[in-house]
């Protein structure tokens, strides 16, 4: 599939917002990066840059090193790869995720017993639906935030519970060249505070704080691997923009964080039992859907430790 590489119209002034209508900057691959065809499995595009399945790949099998390197090339290109009909056990889970580096353990989410400490279990039932309905990329608020992590879905509601995952890439591509420049060298502080509080008392809240104070993450990141810029601000976990006046600060971090909101930049996947999701947090932000209340939807997630945004 070729890139679409398209410029965008005059931006069309709102009141209380600024859009644009028309073509979008679409752009798939890494700049430098060749479109090679995949040796090894099938891949299914579910969008046109973002979100591909993966087909003739059974999980429960060994990687073998040509494997794990058409993978991660599928992963740097796609941002998020998904594998239906996998029939695995948390610790082949494990396992598979191990394959891209060391295992992070969440510092919030409780682990049950005889749970591994890597594994962090969504388990939603009929007293409550899933609190993950914001757009985040995960853990931004570590001086390392997650690298990319594996998501396996055990138990799905008859209909709704499905995720969205936005190229942040993308994002940064169609902002206008005057925000570009305001914004490549802005840094932004990342707190837990505001997402995580909620499940603590005030001591336990402050240890916490003290073992993981905010963290300042540049604005706009660069990939490690391909490259390319990504906007790097989220609103579960970014909460003012170092050197702005708070007015300003917050009226600039709603702007950015409404541009994951657009359509073209986005993949919304519909889940079955047994399907594992894969994505590169680097490239990535993600919205669970709340609307499957009062159903379950169980799902175990293992994150990758990642590197210190540059």
């Amino acid at each position: 599939m070729s890139q679409m590489n398209t410029h965008y119209s005059r931006p069309l002034k709102f009141e209380n917002r600024e859009d644009y209508v028309g073509p979008r900057i679409l752009r798939r691959l890494p700049e430098g990066m060749e479109e090679r065809p995949y040796l090894l499995f099938e891949v299914k595009p579910l969008s046109p840059i973002i979100g591909a399945e993966i087909i003739g790949v059974d999980l429960r099998e060994p990687i073998t090193p040509e494997l794990q390197a058409e993978l991660n090339r599928a992963l740097l290109e796609w941002k998020v790869l998904f594998f239906r009909n996998q029939k695995i056990t948390s610790e082949q889970q494990r396992a598979f995720a191990r394959l891209w580096g060391e295992l992070e353990v969440h510092p919030f989410y409780p682990i049950e017993e005889g749970q591994s400490k890597e594994i962090v279990r969504f388990s939603r039932d009929h007293k409550q639906g899933g609190f993950e309905n914001i757009w985040h990329a995960d853990v931004t608020f570590r001086a390392n935030p997650a690298k990319a992590a594996v998501l396996r879905l055990i138990e799905v509601p008859p209909v709704g519970g499905d995720t969205l995952w936005a190229d942040m890439g993308a994002a940064y591509d169609n902002l206008p060249d005057e925000i570009k420049e305001r914004i490549d060298n802005l840094t932004a502080i990342h707190d837990f505070t505001p997402s995580f509080s909620h499940l603590m008392t005030p001591e336990e809240l402050a240890i916490k704080q003290k073992e993981f104070p905010p963290v300042e993450h540049p604005v706009v990141r660069t990939h490690p691997e391909t490259g390319r810029k990504t906007l790097f601000v989220n609103p579960a976990f970014t909460t003012r923009i170092v050197s702005l006046e708070p007015e300003e600060s917050e009226k600039l971090l709603q702007y950015l964080f409404r541009q994951a909101h657009i359509p073209e930049y986005q993949v919304r996947f519909h889940w079955e039992k047994d399907t594992v999701a894969f994505w590169d947090n680097r490239a990535t932000q993600h919205y669970a859907v709340s609307d499957y209340y009062p159903h379950p939807r169980k799902a175990e997630r293992v994150a990758i430790v990642g590197d210190r945004p540059f």
